[in-house]
């Protein structure tokens, strides 16, 4: 779990020490070592074409397998939370719980490519979780924008120095060896370029 944590989270093992030295001092587990780049989601049996209210609707009948693979310490809270303001309705697709960030998770899934305009909705739902859900003890809210598939440069752009929102790409099928051999030297290099 620590190497895909780490390599996904795109560290150089030195500061991967670093941060998990920092963590076990301080019992304060970061949220870079937590959330991935990318979920490997082949249980959910889907067919080639699905809508984004079927692949929730795979996600809540596999939600022991998809807690797995989120990663250890995640708690299912609800689906679709509704959120009323200002006499609009909005409806996060799931809310879980991270014990050991003491935080809330606002998962939203989305078809297609990461646009501009899911930073917005997820800041509006992060704020509202805030101001209306927080618990004493507990920290801010965090977002996980899960996509169909990735643009990096977009994310790039937009999630510059965005500690509370992380955007990660689904995939509904195990990718071919190939892709995972592009995948480790791809982090390879930039944790390579991150210890200069």
């Amino acid at each position: 779990m620590l190497f895909e944590t780490s390599e996904i989270a795109q560290f150089s093992e030195k500061q991967i020490k670093s941060k998990l030295t920092e963590g076990k001092n301080e019992f304060n587990l970061q949220p870079d070592l937590v959330f991935k780049n990318t979920y490997i989601l082949d249980f959910l049996n889907l067919p080639q074409w699905y809508s984004e209210n079927e692949l929730e609707n795979a996600l809540i009948k596999s939600i022991e397998q998809f807690i797995l693979e989120l990663g250890n310490g995640f708690a299912f809270v609800e689906r679709q939370k509704r959120i009323s303001i200002d006499c609009a309705d909005y409806h996060l697709d799931l809310l879980f719980y991270h014990r050991k960030l003491k935080r809330l998770v606002a998962i939203d899934l989305k078809i297609g490519k990461f646009k501009a305009a899911f930073k917005g909705q997820m800041e509006l739902y992060l704020k509202w979780l805030e101001k209306h859900e927080m618990q004493e003890g507990e920290e801010k809210a965090i977002g996980l924008l899960l996509c169909s598939e990735g643009n990096t440069e977009h994310i790039e752009l937009l999630m510059l120095n965005e500690p509370d929102i992380k955007v990660a790409q689904f995939l509904t099928e195990l990718p071919d060896k190939k892709w995972f051999a592009e995948k480790l030297q791809k982090a390879v290099q930039l944790a390579k370029s991150n210890e200069k």
